[in-house]
């Protein structure tokens, strides 16, 4: 793993920061991303001290901002001329309708809309550095159903509702991604961390869960275990595959939403 180049989005806290831990000490090189500045400078030193590696970088960006989520790969870029491993790890939970600046409700555009902008563009680094694998985390708890007419909570609003939705779109992001990089080398595949102790879980559930060691294990064993270097379009629990929502699996509605997430991302191009 020396040579690898990994980039862990919302990595400066919770599963995020602990998988850059856990991957930091098999000495690749770690891009972490957060938003706060300051709080970004300090995690990072704290993970270069606990596992003397020396090949952290991080990323500023707020996902909420698409013009943001665009910087952030374009930083990226200048840095660096591959990309081994994509962990879409961020993610938000909001208990009231929010919207973003660029009109958004807030959910959708951090959990599905940032992580499907920042894959595509990072495509071409990704193919690069093949065999190389993206990674989308998402939810036990995602719907098993989709209204495309509520996508965004336009008719009606619920916090879990909203959180749901947007980890089915990750699913159903992953499988259509995975089928439309057959051949490259890229894998694409997707994972519930576990119930974790993690601000978003208090937020959602008011609840503790499992360490975050428990979840970055999860993360981790996608991002490294050799196994899995031809495997693509699956969805893990606990190190192991199974079997998302029936709705999950269904091409029109995977098709449905890329095109909607496309237009919405005023993404002009597809490197896939």
């Amino acid at each position: 793993m020396k040579t690898k180049t990994i980039l862990i989005t919302g990595s400066t806290d919770g599963i995020g920061k602990q998988t850059a831990l856990d991957l930091a000490q098999t000495g690749a090189t770690i891009l972490l991303h957060g938003r706060n500045p300051a709080r970004g400078e300090r995690v990072l030193h704290e993970i270069q001290n606990a596992t003397e590696n020396g090949r952290l970088e991080i990323f500023i960006a707020d996902l909420a901002s698409l013009k943001q989520v665009r910087s952030l790969a374009e930083q990226v870029h200048q840095k660096h001329n591959t990309l081994d491993v994509l962990i879409n790890n961020a993610g938000v939970y909001e208990n009231t309708r929010q919207t973003t600046q660029d009109g958004f409700e807030m959910t959708f555009a951090v959990n599905h809309l940032a992580p499907f902008l920042l894959t595509l563009l990072l495509l071409d680094l990704l193919k690069r550095g093949a065999p190389s694998r993206i990674i989308n985390v998402t939810s036990m708890s995602h719907a098993s159903s989709i209204d495309f007419e509520n996508l965004q909570g336009e008719k009606h609003f619920s916090g879990y509702e909203a959180y749901s939705l947007s980890k089915l779109c990750n699913i159903l992001f992953t499988y259509k991604l995975a089928r439309k990089l057959e051949g490259t080398g890229v894998t694409a595949n997707c994972l519930h961390p576990g119930v974790i102790s993690t601000k978003l879980l208090k937020t959602g559930w008011g609840m503790g869960g499992s360490p975050v060691t428990q979840g970055s294990k999860n993360s981790a064993y996608l991002a490294t275990a050799p196994e899995l270097d031809n495997v693509t379009g699956k969805y893990f629990m606990n190190r192991k595959q199974k079997k998302s929502s029936g709705i999950s699996y269904d091409p029109e509605t995977q098709t449905k939403l890329w095109q909607i997430s496309k237009q919405l991302t005023g993404l002009v191009f597809e490197d896939v």
